[in-house]
């Protein structure tokens, strides 16, 4: 043990190791008679790392006793010398850094050489291999990610209709960049989703009926952002796309009224109501439970009203109603009489039993014959429901293919769609059924031979 100090300390130049904290200290490390210097040369002996400690040990020194005089003096043009003597140390002790900067190097890497022999070849070979295994497994990840977001952004969706068909239900790119172009400026901002794709897991929420869990790894995002992208984003269409329904003027269905109309209702149709229903949890309230249970779907359900366009556009949506309201209620209690006009013809089904509430506006209902107390309808009858049935059949398309493009319509929603209420008292389920109104961006079902 005595044999092995006195080697070490043999390649020390005072003899001594130098104290743990003083690195600058040239008996730091040893650095004389290391492997592979030459005998008598500077850095056998140490004279080069003694000489630069010495000359910074000088420079400290004239700079604190510049520093010193400086103060006690007062004056501030000594800042000026002081600034100069101390370039000047800077200047010797870098000058005399890069004369030793070669031969301490050579010295360095000797002795780390010596010190490291517990590094042996299957160590470092073992270390290099799990580093390249980390680098590949970092490349990969990456690439992923990558993947991943590069799936539903912009340019995934560029010049490919089928593929904006498949996730939004709109038939073009072009109309996709036109919503988004209109809802962009007004859409948060999140810094794991720009707004192309909070707007895209938004569509697909509706078109696909996806679940926020598949969306969360779909976007690489948690369950919560999802969630919170697809509320915001509903919020934000709800406000900005109520333009696209609209109740147009008389004098405009009459000049674009089709054929079909016009040869069994003239030019006085200006509406085809009905209503239609979506199922939702069973609410664990009493009350709520029996307002929308549906005797007709016999489960608890949810009712819109919905007006058509004798074009074949959305000109009327209402909110949410309990399944268990009838048709009747909802149009005289919504407000959808106040748009009537004096003349106005709306053809409806049976269940719309609205003669009086029109009658007191001067306009008029056309609804099936019913066959209550009679065995068969008159030829008269027979003609009239042949006709409405003729027209009433659009309704019945657009609210088909609302379900179609948009299939949360078609399953069953959380009872939390029809709990969480803004502050002007519009529940989720509210804002879903207006956005679905995107179908009048779509080709109309009305044939105007």
């Amino acid at each position: 043990m005595t044999l092995v100090k006195m080697s070490c300390i043999s390649h020390i130049i005072s003899g001594k190791k130098a104290d743990l904290y003083l690195k600058d200290d040239p008996d730091w490390v040893p650095s004389v008679g290391l492997i592979g210097q030459q005998e008598g040369s500077p850095e056998s002996t140490g004279e080069t790392r003694n000489s630069r400690y010495k000359c910074r040990m000088a420079r400290t020194q004239q700079k604190q006793k510049t520093e010193a005089a400086a103060v006690a003096a007062g004056d501030d043009d000594d800042d000026a010398d002081v600034n100069a003597a101390t370039t000047a140390a800077d200047d010797v002790d870098d000058q005399t850094n890069e004369d030793a900067s070669r031969s301490y190097g050579v010295s360095s890497n000797l002795c780390c050489i010596g010190t490291q022999t517990d590094l042996t070849g299957d160590v470092i070979e073992a270390m290099t291999a799990e580093l390249q295994s980390l680098r590949t497994e970092n490349i990969r990840l990456s690439s992923d990610v990558a993947h991943l977001s590069s799936t539903y952004d912009r340019s995934a969706f560029v010049d490919n209709d089928e593929k904006v068909l498949f996730f939004t239900g709109l038939p073009t790119y072009q109309i996709l960049l036109a919503i988004y172009t209109f809802l962009g400026p007004h859409l948060p901002v999140k810094k794991s989703l720009d707004k192309f794709q909070q707007l895209i897991l938004t569509l697909m929420r509706l078109r696909l009926n996806v679940s926020t869990t598949f969306l969360s790894y779909a976007f690489n995002v948690s369950i919560v952002t999802a969630s919170r992208v697809v509320s915001d984003v509903i919020d934000v269409m709800f406000i900005r796309m109520k333009p696209l329904i609209v109740w147009p003027e008389r004098e405009q269905l009459q000049k674009t009224m089709p054929m079909q109309f016009r040869k069994h209702f003239g030019t006085k149709c200006v509406v085809i109501i009905d209503c239609f229903e979506v199922f939702i949890e069973r609410p664990s309230n009493l009350v709520a439970r029996a307002e929308t249970w549906s005797s007709y779907k016999h489960l608890n359900t949810i009712k819109f009203l919905i007006g058509i366009t004798p074009q074949g556009t959305v000109s009327y949506i209402s909110n949410a109603w309990g399944g268990r309201a009838n048709d009747k209620y909802i149009t005289e209690n919504y407000g959808f009489l106040e748009k009537i006009l004096p003349g106005d013809l709306i053809p409806a089904d049976r269940g719309f039993n609205i003669q009086t509430a029109l009658a007191c506006r001067m306009a008029h209902v056309k609804i099936p014959a019913f066959t209550r107390g009679k065995s068969q309808l008159a030829h008269v009858d027979l003609e009239t429901t042949r006709k409405i049935a003729h027209v009433r059949i659009h309704v019945e398309r657009v609210i088909g293919c609302v379900r179609q493009k948009y299939t949360i319509l078609e399953g069953v929603l959380p009872i939390d769609f029809l709990m969480c209420k803004d502050s002007d008292g519009y529940c989720t389920i509210d804002k879903i059924g207006l956005v679905c109104a995107l179908v009048n961006l779509c080709p109309s079902v009305v044939d105007y031979d």
